[in-house]
């Protein structure tokens, strides 16, 4: 076994999870990822915790899906059970929560149809607060269908993945730490690019009473994927236009381009080059889904170049993302409610040039560049 896949494990296992004896851990196993399960479950072997492994094929998924839809045969979305009791029980009896990501096929589910993907994202809400409630960490095994996607062969795949992945996390989370603190500190931000090619961005944002989350890649700092490498907040009160022009994939839908205008706090416009159906499917899930749940900001600088894969693309150093849904409980006052949606989709703009992000008006980035790093200009 290549010693990095081993090197992944101890880092989600010991720094991203911090497992313990004892701790009863839930791993789900992408069809491909086979090797860093085994290496995962040899580190809980070896720190004394006990295991439960699922499987989590994307084709056991779509095959599910569809025969949901054949069921429906009126055309209407098909109709799940709203509390799947079995699976919710599992996670509401873990500790932990460990996805290890890397399917076959990153498309898998692009024929099954949008209303059947709503439809089952709603009715196991339940589940995914019960999983969000345990100390869950995603991460991904660099697969053939992961290379493929972010264009790149195998081997240069596995090196950008584990070049975002073994980092000095202490020394990381150390400078993210003066970004969270101008959040926590502030009360509004705004950012703004102006290119020649493409639509302004001009957007303003509260976040006054909110928690920064400090995104190191590990469950002590309330961060939950690894690659990370993030500082976000949940924002509110959204006023003005944003563009987006990295692309992304929604509900396995190629999007590109995207621009969205807030009143009020909510999405009251909105366009894409290309995947605008699925973008509106988004939106209209449900009311929570046209208001912001999230802004973060990228800072791991081992990640280089977008990949298409949300997990590695908002942590690239040079790149804001906001995302439309749900927010982070880790983000919000004690007894306060952040926006509600049974969906959390972020899109991403890269901000290293003709940029700046300003809290309460002072530029703390431009051009991708923080306050605190050499060639930053005020």
């Amino acid at each position: 076994m290549d010693e990095r896949v081993r090197e992944h494990a101890e880092v989600l296992v010991d720094w991203s999870a911090r497992i313990e004896a004892g701790d009863d851990v839930v791993v789900s196993v992408a069809e491909d990822a086979h090797d860093l399960g085994v290496a995962v479950a040899e580190a809980l072997g070896e720190r004394g915790a006990n295991v439960t492994t699922l499987y989590g094929s994307d084709e056991l998924s779509r095959a599910y899906l569809k025969g949901s839809e054949a069921r429906a045969d009126d055309g209407t979305a098909p109709v799940f059970d709203a509390d799947p009791v079995v699976d919710r029980a599992v996670f509401e009896a873990a500790d932990a929560y460990l996805r290890l990501g890397g399917g076959r096929n990153t498309t898998a589910t692009a024929d099954v149809s949008r209303e059947a993907r709503r439809a089952y994202a709603k009715a196991r809400k339940g589940v995914r607060e019960a999983r969000m409630d345990t100390d869950w960490v995603s991460t991904v095994h660099p697969t053939r269908s992961l290379a493929q996607q972010a264009g790149m062969a195998h081997e240069e795949y596995q090196k950008f993945v584990y070049d975002a992945v073994l980092r000095d996390w202490e020394a990381l989370a150390e400078e993210m730490a003066q970004m969270k603190s101008l959040l926590d500190d502030g009360e509004e931000v705004r950012i703004v690019t102006e290119r020649d090619d493409a639509p302004d961005t001009d957007v303003t944002m509260s976040i006054a009473g909110r928690t920064a989350v400090n995104s190191a890649a590990s469950v002590a700092y309330d961060s939950h994927n690894l690659p990370s490498g993030e500082v976000f907040t949940a924002p509110y009160d959204t006023e003005g236009e944003a563009f987006f022009d990295v692309p992304m994939t929604i509900d396995a839908t190629r999007v590109r381009n995207v621009r969205l205008v807030f009143e009020g706090g909510e999405v009251v416009d909105f366009d894409a080059e290309t995947g605008e159906a699925a973008l509106e499917s988004v939106l209209d899930t449900d009311p929570g889904a046209r208001r912001l749940g999230e802004l973060g900001i990228g800072m791991n600088r081992g990640i280089d170049r977008f990949t298409d894969s949300i997990l590695f693309d908002e942590k690239m150093g040079d790149t804001v993302h906001l995302a439309v849904g749900r927010a982070y409980d880790a983000c919000l006052p004690d007894r306060e409610s952040g926006n509600d949606s049974a969906v959390h989709v972020d899109m991403i703009s890269d901000v290293s040039e003709n940029s700046k992000m300003e809290v309460d008006g002072e530029v703390v980035q431009r051009n991708g560049r923080f306050r605190w790093e050499d060639g930053f200009e005020s």
